[in-house]
C-alpha cells in the first residue's frame, strides 16, 4: 500500500493520509505545538496507533489505542548515513537507514530483507511530507506512519540540539 502524509508547520492540528489516487485513507492528529505526540486514524476515523516520547526520553514509543506497546524507535549512531532501529513487541527488530544527505529511507527486517521504503518529499521551508511504500506482512502501514513521524520528530530534536550549541 502506498500512503502520503505530512507534518504541519506548527506541529499541531489534523493532516490527511492519502493513497496514490489521493483518496482519503485516514488522518494524523498532531496533538500540540509544544510536544510531538500524535494519533494515527484510519478510514472511518478509527484510532489505530499513538506515538510520542515518554517523559525525559529520546525514544519514540508507538502504542495501540488501548495503551499496549507496539514498538520503540531509537536513533543509532552511524558515520555516513542515518540509522534508526524499530523494535516491535514480538515481531522482530527493523532497521531504518538512509545515506547521509538523502531523503530516501529503507526499512529492513533483522535478516536484511527490505520490507518498506519511504521518502521525504517536502521543500526547503515546508513541513515534512512523506510517501510510504509498505510490502511488509508484519508491519501495518498505519503503524509505519507513526514510526516515520517519530523518526521525523527525533530528527527535529537532534537538529534543534545541534543548532543551540
Amino acid at each position: 500500500m502506498n500512503l502520503f502524509f505530512r507534518d504541519n508547520f506548527f506541529n499541531a492540528g489534523f493532516t490527511e493520509i492519502l493513497d496514490s489516487e489521493e483518496k482519503n485513507m485516514g488522518h494524523l492528529d498532531l496533538k500540540s505545538s509544544f510536544g510531538s505526540a500524535i494519533d494515527v486514524y484510519g478510514v472511518n476515523d478509527r484510532l489505530l496507533y499513538k506515538g510520542g516520547f515518554p517523559f525525559l526520553s529520546g525514544k519514540w514509543e508507538v502504542s495501540h489505542p488501548g495503551g499496549s506497546l507496539a514498538g520503540v524507535l531509537r536513533s543509532r549512531f552511524a558515520m555516513f548515513f542515518k540509522k534508526f532501529t524499530y523494535e516491535t513487541q514480538g515481531r522482530g527488530s527493523y532497521d531504518i537507514t538512509s545515506p547521509a544527505f538523502s531523503k530516501e529511507y529503507e526499512i529492513s527486517d533483522s535478516s536484511g530483507v527490505l520490507v518498506a521504503h519511504f521518502e521525504k518529499i517536502n521543500g526547503w521551508f515546508s513541513s515534512g511530507a512523506f510517501t510510504l511504500r509498505n510490502q511488509s506482512a508484519e508491519l501495518d502501514s498505519y503503524e509505519l506512519v507513526a514510526v516515520i513521524m517519530g523518526m521525523h520528530a527525533i530528527q527535529k530534536r537532534q537538529d534543534a540540539s545541534h543548532a543551540s550549541h
